[in-house]
Formats: structure tokens, C-alpha cells, sequence
């Protein structure tokens, strides 16, 4: 029987403070990280990793917000969000990225407009930049 209190609302895997995990993690609904994970994340949902998380990880989300350490590349069509005490040692490829006052990235960012969009400006009569030329 179906709870109708929790229909629509997706539950987190939760590696919580004080865990130390190592693996692959691939998980249809959100991922939330608050200890350390070493290994793969692949979330179809959200991925944040809390505060306290530190993740050795490649990391697949729908989005992403690092509070506390990532070690590893981020690549999501949506948004990633380094709030003011993340840190992110690696790539980030993403649609959006937002740093907060105080975050820190030591990488490469990649944020490509989809290529329908691109071509969408071209017909309204946009000059086309130096990267859009071609």
C-alpha cells in the first residue's frame, strides 16, 4: 500500500558522518554524502556532499552541491553549486556552475550550451563569437 504522504518524494542514499565507504554507488533518487566515500557516484537525482563528506569520487548527477571535499571530476547537465567552505580538486562539466564567496576549485570548468541553443541565436541574428564560428 502506498504511503500518499511520501508519494512524489524520492528518498537519499545517506553515507552518513563517520562511514567510510569504497565502491560504486549508482542510485535512481538522490545521493547525499556526510562521511567519506572512495570509488564512483552516478545519481539520476541530486548528489551533495555535506560538510563534513569527502568524496574521492568521479561524480554523475542530475545536479550537485559540494558543502565539504571533492577529490575527483563532476560532470552533470544541470547545476553545480561550491558553497563557501567546498573544495573541488578536479574537473567540473556542467550546464551551470555557481561558487560561492569562499569555495574553492582547483580544475578545468566546461559549461557548453547545448548545441540547439546555439544554433537558436545564429537565427535571431546574434553575431556568432569566436567559439561559435566555424
Amino acid at each position: 500500500m502506498k504511503n500518499s504522504s511520501r508519494a512524489g518524494k524520492s528518498t537519499y542514499t545517506l553515507v552518513g558522518q563517520g562511514s567510510d565507504m569504497e565502491g560504486r554507488l549508482k542510485s535512481q533518487s538522490g545521493v547525499r554524502i556526510e562521511g567519506v566515500f572512495r570509488g564512483e557516484i552516478e545519481s539520476a537525482g541530486e548528489v551533495v556532499i555535506g560538510a563534513s563528506g569527502e568524496a574521492h569520487s568521479n561524480i554523475k548527477g542530475a545536479s550537485i552541491i559540494v558543502a565539504g571535499k571533492v577529490f575527483g571530476d563532476l560532470v552533470t547537465e544541470g547545476r553545480v553549486t561550491l558553497l563557501e567552505n567546498g573544495h573541488i580538486v578536479g574537473n567540473v562539466d556542467a550546464r551551470t556552475l555557481v561558487i560561492a564567496e569562499g569555495g574553492v576549485l582547483n580544475g578545468e570548468t566546461r559549461m557548453d550550451q547545448p548545441l540547439a541553443t546555439v544554433r537558436d541565436s545564429r537565427k535571431k541574428g546574434a553575431a556568432p563569437t569566436g567559439a561559435e564560428a566555424g
